[in-house]
């Protein structure tokens, strides 16, 4: 077993674990973070996205160890301290860019880090940022628009002194 010290969501967190721990077995598992999916445990569809520095990356390919002192953001840490959901996570449920939800954590996150670097995405982009995350329900139009409804949400909320 080895220790572990991150910051998930803000949070300090230490957990001990197996040497090989996947990083989304150690969110899912010890730190109880449930919102990072599984799809296909080797990298192809993005349900596990999550951010570690700033960076999207797949969680099931992470091992744990490698997250060591880094700041690790989840779908749940987009969520404001009342319950708010995130401008990103409005955009979505108002979009329609959620269908059975499966894929939407790791497009969540996946469009929060592009709109974090880019403020102001085209479609063009969008779909660019969305390239390792796949959805078996939609043909990503919704996805896309609610992308880009975000975008519009964050600029909103940063002119109106609002939290995005």
């Amino acid at each position: 077993m080895i220790d572990l010290e991150l910051t998930v969501n803000g949070e300090l967190a230490r957990v001990r674990v197996e040497p090989g721990a996947r990083l989304l077995d150690v969110l899912r598992g010890p730190l109880g973070l449930p919102g990072t999916k599984e799809g296909c445990g080797n990298g192809e569809c993005g349900a596990c996205t999550v951010l570690v520095a700033g960076r999207p990356v797949c969680a099931c390919l992470t091992p744990a160890a490698e997250v060591e002192g880094l700041e690790v953001l989840t779908v749940e840490g987009l969520v404001g301290p009342g319950g708010d959901l995130s401008a990103v996570q409005r955009a979505f449920v108002e979009g329609g860019g959620v269908q059975c939800g499966f894929c939407t954590p790791g497009m969540v996150m996946s469009v929060h880090a592009l709109l974090e670097r880019n403020p102001d995405p085209t479609p063009e982009d969008v779909r660019e940022a969305l390239t390792g995350n796949l959805c078996r329900c939609t043909g990503y139009a919704q996805i896309v628009e609610s992308a880009l409804l975000a975008a519009r949400k964050r600029r909103e909320a940063r002119e109106g002194g609002d939290r995005a």
